[in-house]
């Protein structure tokens, strides 16, 4: 199995960062819109407004341009949640906050969905490192507010992940289904089963 990577930007030019990612943000569009076999680097470059040879200067070929996409749209949603849930003081309160953001997120990339699904195929380490980083830092906030009595005794990578996914689904749901008036009233139903479900009184207890 291959392993994500990602290419170098540390003796780049604040002029260099910017171009590299005028074509990541191109990238993001038209692999969106097109799926990654269908898209070219010569359609990428001109939604760029960068000349053809410079993709070069800056990525090896097509699949290292996306493999660097998929790690840097996993990096900015994590940065956005854990903004997003800084300085809320409970579990319930992060989770309102966490939701919100995430649906936020999706709302301004909103190809996110398409191109996440797409890595599955085009390649799978970079999949699995999107979603894995995603839970492992899901997992320890919810494990410290298991610890803190304030959810019951659960494997908090399980419900990471569980809960990853209600908001993928409720994302694509009130999101990418065009129906955001109806957010704050599935940000209210998630958190409300979240508050019952994982406050369940025989998990509030230790597991022998």
């Amino acid at each position: 199995m291959n392993q994500p990577s990602t290419s170098p930007t540390k003796q780049l030019t604040s002029r260099g960062r910017r171009t590299r990612q005028q074509l990541l943000d191109a990238a993001e569009l038209v692999f969106g819109e097109k799926g990654f076999e269908a898209s070219s680097i010569a359609e990428i470059t001109q939604r760029a407004n960068v000349a053809l040879g410079t993709f070069y200067v800056y990525f090896e070929n097509k699949h290292a341009l996306f493999v660097e996409l998929v790690a840097q749209l996993g990096e900015r949603l994590r940065k956005t949640l854990s903004t997003a849930v800084k300085g809320k003081t409970t579990r319930l309160e992060k989770e309102r906050a966490g939701f919100r953001a995430f649906f936020e997120f999706a709302g301004k990339h909103r190809n996110l969905y398409r191109i996440v699904r797409q890595a599955e195929f085009v390649d799978e380490a970079v999949y699995l490192d999107y979603y894995r980083k995603l839970a492992a830092a899901y997992a320890r906030g919810l494990k410290a507010s298991m610890e803190q009595g304030e959810l019951g005794r659960f494997d908090p990578e399980v419900i990471a992940y569980a809960l990853m996914g209600i908001a993928d689904f409720l994302g694509m749901r009130f999101v990418l289904w065009n129906e955001p008036e109806q957010l704050e009233r599935a940000v209210d139903e998630v958190v409300e089963f979240i508050a019952h479900g994982l406050r369940s009184p025989a998990r509030l207890k230790e597991r022998p």
